[in-house]
């Protein structure tokens, strides 16, 4: 179904009951990449999926800062009924999620970070990004979708899912094809890892439960995530075995049972 606000149509999915989880995807990702979780996740919560802007099928107004689509995920909250969630995110979705709790921390009652950050901590770093991005968008606009993913599913981040089956492999291919040229050069321009807040500082002021998930191919992100844990008063950090930066999709069922460990209070094994 969708859900409007300020003009914009936000694709949303519910399924399941329980406690409310938010899921949210990464970039060139939807809905679709959480379906396999979200079979699992739906016998104990209520889950609940939506398109990001520039993503799927989600139609918005005018471009959207991270800033935005914050605002705009407490008020589809608010329509949906729920005054606090427990939220997950996915790389870009990750620092959506993150920016989310440290912005209106009373609406989340636990968060969980795939493979993510909290964005680059400082101002020559976020320019430099801001630049590469911008290059990518370029790209995107001068060679069309097919050429973009060619060139997305084939940099390093993604390497360890040349090992996943091929009907997998070409799941997550159809998915980032259904994207458009607009939607992804708005996300990268106005929601990309340069133009968002840096919140290295804020780290320290986020009390509720935090569990970090990194696989432990993805050493960028197992470094980025281990400086996370040291200023989060109240997290865990766990790196998956034989998994790169999607372990959502590397090792689905692992992932579902330690996101439900972690939710339910149980022991969440081999944690850091």
């Amino acid at each position: 179904m969708f859900v409007t606000v300020d003009e914009s149509d936000y694709w949303c999915e519910v399924s399941g009951h329980g406690e409310p989880i938010m899921l949210l995807h990464g970039f060139t990702g939807s809905t679709s990449t959480w379906m396999s979780l979200a079979s699992t996740l739906e016998k104990s919560f209520q889950v609940i999926r939506i398109d990001l802007p520039g993503h799927g099928r989600t139609k918005v107004s005018t471009p959207k800062t991270m800033t935005d689509c914050t605002r705009d995920i407490r008020e589809i909250l608010k329509q949906l009924g729920h005054e606090k969630i427990h939220l997950l995110g996915y790389s870009m979705g990750g620092r959506t999620a993150l920016s989310f709790a440290l912005s209106y921390p009373d609406c989340v009652q636990s968060l969980i970070l795939e493979s993510s950050s909290p964005g680059l901590e400082k101002a020559e770093e976020r320019k430099a990004r801001i630049k590469k991005d911008q290059q990518i968008a370029d790209r995107i606009n001068s060679n069309g979708i097919e050429a973009f993913v060619d060139f997305w599913q084939n940099i390093p981040l993604f390497d360890s899912q040349k090992q996943l089956p091929q009907t997998t492999q070409k799941s997550i291919r159809e998915e980032r094809l259904s994207q458009t040229k607009e939607g992804l050069i708005t996300s990268l321009t106005y929601m990309g890892n340069g133009a968002q807040p840096s919140w290295w500082g804020k780290l320290h002021l986020l009390k509720l439960p935090v569990l970090l998930i990194v696989g432990e191919w993805d050493s960028k992100f197992i470094k980025i995530n281990k400086s996370m844990k040291n200023l989060l008063p109240n997290s865990k950090l766990m790196i998956a075995e034989k998994a790169g930066h999607a372990i959502h999709v590397e090792q689905t069922d692992f992932f579902g049972k330690i996101v439900n460990e972690f939710i339910l209070h149980k022991q969440t094994r081999n944690a850091l």
